[in-house]
């Protein structure tokens, strides 16, 4: 995708209009936020490596207003404390039946399908991906999945993909000049 021409070159109307309506997004964690591996140390702790681009995308995104949320089927001690340190309240871990936990989130926030965006990559995550309005996976993704999605990374996953979500939905908002003219600071100017 060429950003370079203009701040969403590239992507179709019909695209555009979808990531405008967007104030929620909801992100699976393994294969999402993840480069999807699953390590242990030696004392059995799981293990877990976050991109920095793809949590100052978050930051950028809470920062014009909007919401965030993990969801994943795996519950995890570094996941839980990678939200915290992000500010992420609407943390969803071991939750199989993810459709569930979107209705629940819809019903609390008084979203519309079209208002959230949802990143996911396996089967588990086919039941929101059609239920959202902007459904969203990565490169690596079961083919199933690719199919029910509106818009494909260039980049992979664990390696800034949602830092690409965001970015896009801030440029058809018309809001990642406001990031990018504050050098992605907050208001204030202190560091995230």
């Amino acid at each position: 995708m060429n950003t370079k021409d203009s701040p969403t070159a590239g992507l179709a109307e019909s695209l555009l209009k979808k990531l405008r309506q967007v104030t929620f997004l909801l992100l699976d964690v393994d294969g999402i936020r993840t480069n999807g591996r699953l390590p242990f140390d030696a004392d059995g702790r799981e293990c877990k490596t976050f991109h920095v681009h793809d949590g100052a995308g978050v930051a950028y995104w809470r920062r014009v207003g909007h919401g965030v949320g993990f969801l994943s089927g795996r519950d995890s001690v570094p996941v839980r404390k990678r939200a915290e340190e992000l500010g992420v309240t609407e943390v969803h871990l071991g939750r199989g039946r993810k459709l569930e936990v979107l209705e629940d989130i819809s019903t609390r926030l008084d979203l519309e399908p079209e208002q959230i965006c949802y990143m996911g990559d396996d089967f588990l995550d086919l039941p929101v991906l059609r239920k959202v309005g902007v459904p969203i996976t990565v490169p690596l993704a079961r083919p199933e999945v690719k199919d029910v999605c509106v818009y494909v990374t260039e980049t992979p996953a664990g390696q800034g993909a949602v830092r690409e979500v965001v970015e896009q939905l801030l440029k058809a908002q018309g809001r990642f000049r406001e990031i990018l003219d504050a050098s992605g600071l907050p208001p204030g100017g202190e560091q995230p």
